[in-house]
């Protein structure tokens, strides 16, 4: 049995950072484990162009603790009235590596979001023309439809069609939570992949409604049931380049998520390297780790794969119930239980 494993340092391919205080304390968080991430555009205006992506990496940057060496890789908030000459024009410069659509009122701060998919047509024609990644979440919004089908149908309704309409444009389905989705990327062309969260590869349902309301497992897309968590984990697992490390980590403080309309997110961070190798290792998987964690997301972004490594030993941790972000308490994911792994640095 391994009792240490080094790979190459990871990145993680999905996360939110915020802005402000909050971001400037969450920061050092992936910093210290990851050395990139994908950088979440949905703030409060969202980063619908290139100044102001460029802007929010040089607070991101700000934040990262002294003697770090760490990247943001910025995406732009789409719109119905997104700029594609803005957009490509920041591509072409470095400052965008992806674009984000997000349904309107799909999740945190997403009401400025596409309200029609079709809408972003011309978009999505530039950005294949121009090889820009589109990173989706993945759900319709329509009142109708329940909260537990809204990824399923988003499939049937959208995401087929854009693949199909753009068939050289890359494609992460992000944070994917149920079969149908791993059934659609791996059935899809290299050109689409996904990431997957550690906490829908520890949770189900239950975890969020079983006992009382669980606000700290609350997250969009919500957990979904046992079939499908079991699903992620033989796809996360299995060694297939499509599927790699995306921690959707979200920050919300514990005020905030324990309110009458609590927010959904999970603060995956502070040990989100462990929580993903304990499913590894549970997997019998341990020699898959570092494929899915550093190496099928640069690859499917077209990225060279860092150079230094990282080294986790067996050994137990324990989560604290809560951190202190701004002064004020924040749930981390696992609070108050013990993990198998260490990070080591």
């Amino acid at each position: 049995m391994s009792e240490r494993l080094t790979i190459r340092r990871p990145d993680d391919w999905h996360l939110h950072f915020r802005d402000g205080d909050v971001m400037r304390e969450v920061v050092p968080y992936t910093a210290r484990q990851f050395a990139r991430a994908i950088v979440m555009p949905n703030l409060t205006p969202p980063v619908t162009t290139a100044a102001l992506a460029a802007a929010y990496r040089e607070r991101i940057l700000a934040a990262v603790p002294e003697g770090g060496v760490f990247t943001p890789l910025m995406t732009c908030y789409l719109t119905d009235s997104t700029d594609a000459d803005d957009l490509a024009r920041g591509a072409a410069e470095g400052v965008f590596t992806a674009a984000k659509l997000y349904p309107a009122n799909a999740t945190t701060n997403s009401a400025a979001g596409v309200s029609n998919v079709e809408k972003i047509y011309p978009v999505l024609a530039r950005m294949e023309a121009e090889d820009i990644v589109l990173c989706i979440h993945g759900e319709v919004t329509d009142h109708h439809v329940d909260v537990f089908d809204r990824e399923k149908e988003f499939i049937d309704r959208h995401l087929r069609r854009i693949v199909e309409s753009f068939p050289k444009l890359r494609v992460v389905f992000e944070h994917i939570t149920t079969s149908d989705a791993v059934d659609f990327v791996l059935e899809a062309g290299p050109q689409v992949g996904a990431t997957i969260t550690p906490q829908h590869l520890h949770i189900n349902r239950n975890a969020m409604l079983v006992g009382g309301i669980q606000p700290h497992n609350y997250c969009l897309p919500v957990a979904k049931r046992e079939s499908h968590r079991l699903a992620l984990r033989k796809a996360a697992t299995s060694g297939s380049p499509k599927f790699f490390l995306g921690t959707d980590s979200a920050p919300h403080l514990k005020k905030d998520k324990e309110s009458a309309c609590g927010c959904a997110g999970i603060f995956g961070a502070p040990h989100a390297l462990e929580s993903y190798l304990t499913v590894f290792d549970e997997e019998g998987a341990l020699d898959r780790f570092e494929g899915f964690a550093s190496l099928h997301g640069p690859a499917f972004y077209k990225l060279p794969v860092n150079e230094d490594t990282v080294t986790l030993e067996r050994a137990e941790v324990a989560v604290p119930p809560v951190l202190a972000v701004t002064g004020e308490a924040i749930v981390p994911f696992h609070a108050g239980t013990t993990l198998g792994w260490r990070f080591v640095g």
